[in-house]
């Protein structure tokens, strides 16, 4: 179908106004609270050892799909600290970009560890279990996302981190006992989407007109190249970098079309990326003593979704459950709006993100799935290796 670019700013645009516009009143009336929930696990000793988690700890960094609150408190145009967010959490929005918990929430389930704090929440013994540093619009370069002004690119993240290595130095004994720690210790990494959706395809940046289609996304990858080896070299080892689904079905695309069919422009956009990173993670597996990365394929897990929506329980796979416009999907959830009720027969939860129920599906083919999601193992067996 034909897909046209200039549209997609123009939506962009719009949102960040009605945002703006209405952020202040819902910042105002709606209180941001920490979930509710059954006391946390004990911390995770640093030496391992029976009834803890299965690692030391989850660091987690992104974009919004996975940021948990770390956009709330900058001067951004990209947040979700306002109700209806957060309506199927315990207690509420906390800058969740969803109607409950996000996919790294349920590894961090599996895992054994207590939902992992963002890193502008983040207090005391906290950082031992794990930090999220990821950031809605933030991207692998750092002028991603500029049209929503605040956010925190990925250098920027792995800057963060270093900060923390030092509170954990403080804590818990030494530099040896640092080390041994966060090499055992998960990073997830998620990062991609944006570079696309929030740089190249928008007309005000020069991108499209610089690089083609695989040429951007061997650009991109050199850069994440990059980026994971200084995570790399701060002490990590295990390694779960997650790929781009099929963002041309995504509610915000769809709106943009007129035949109601996904963008396979869109789609075909970010194969190079896709295919870039699994080489990738082949070379860093190779070149890079004992690293240990994962690759999950985000894009098999929502073809199987919707191969099997039926069995899944899903009704809805092309309307945000919270937006406005066609496809609910030209303007994303704004403060106070109503959802829809049936939630979880919906595969998205507004113009972006998906529901909570298709996040804790694809957590668990990540953690558990066989080599079609996970490759070359899952993250069960990742985190289970010495």
């Amino acid at each position: 179908m034909a897909f046209h670019f200039r549209q997609l700013c123009f939506s962009s645009a719009l949102l960040a106004v009605v945002i703006q516009l209405l952020h202040g009143v819902s910042s105002q009336l709606v209180v941001v609270e920490e979930p509710i929930s059954a006391p946390p696990p004990p911390l995770v000793d640093l030496n391992g050892g029976p009834g803890y988690g299965i690692v030391p700890a989850l660091f987690i960094f992104g974009d919004s799909l996975i940021d948990n609150g770390n956009n709330n408190n900058i001067p951004s145009f990209a947040k979700a600290n306002y109700f209806p967010y957060g309506i199927d959490f315990n207690g509420g929005p906390t800058g969740r970009f969803c109607n409950g918990l996000t996919m790294v929430d349920g590894i961090a389930q599996l895992l054994g560890l207590p939902l992992i704090p963002a890193y502008s929440e983040a207090t005391g013994d906290q950082v031992l279990r794990g930090v999220n540093y990821a950031s809605a619009a933030a991207g692998i370069l750092p002028d991603t996302g500029g049209n929503f002004v605040g956010r925190i690119p990925f250098d920027q993240q792995i800057h963060n981190f270093e900060a923390t290595l030092d509170q954990i130095a403080g804590k818990s004994g030494g530099a040896v006992a640092v080390a041994d720690s966060v090499a055992r210790s998960l990073f997830f990494i998620g990062m991609g989407s944006n570079d696309y959706l929030n740089n190249y395809l928008m007309p005000n940046f020069p991108t499209r007109n610089q690089f083609n289609s695989q040429q951007f996304g061997d650009h991109l990858v050199q850069q994440y190249t990059n980026q994971l080896t200084r995570l790399y070299n701060l002490g990590g080892r295990k390694f779960v970098v997650a790929g781009l689904g099929r963002m041309g079905c995504i509610p915000s695309i769809l709106a943009q079309g007129n035949d109601g069919k996904c963008s396979e422009e869109v789609n075909q956009l970010v194969v190079p990326f896709n295919t870039n990173v699994k080489t990738m993670i082949t070379n860093l597996n190779q070149n890079l003593p004992d690293a240990k990365f994962i690759y999950l394929d985000i894009a098999q897990m929502l073809e199987d979704i919707v191969a099997n929506q039926a069995a899944y329980g899903f009704t809805t796979m092309d309307k945000g459950c919270c937006g406005i416009g066609k496809n609910r999907g030209q303007i994303t959830c704004l403060p106070f709006e109503t959802p829809c009720a049936n939630r979880d027969q919906y595969v998205f939860w507004d113009a972006f993100h998906p529901t909570e129920k298709v996040n804790l599906i694809m957590a668990k083919k990540a953690f558990a799935g066989d080599r079609t999601v996970a490759y070359p193992i899952n993250i069960q067996e990742l985190a289970s290796l010495s």
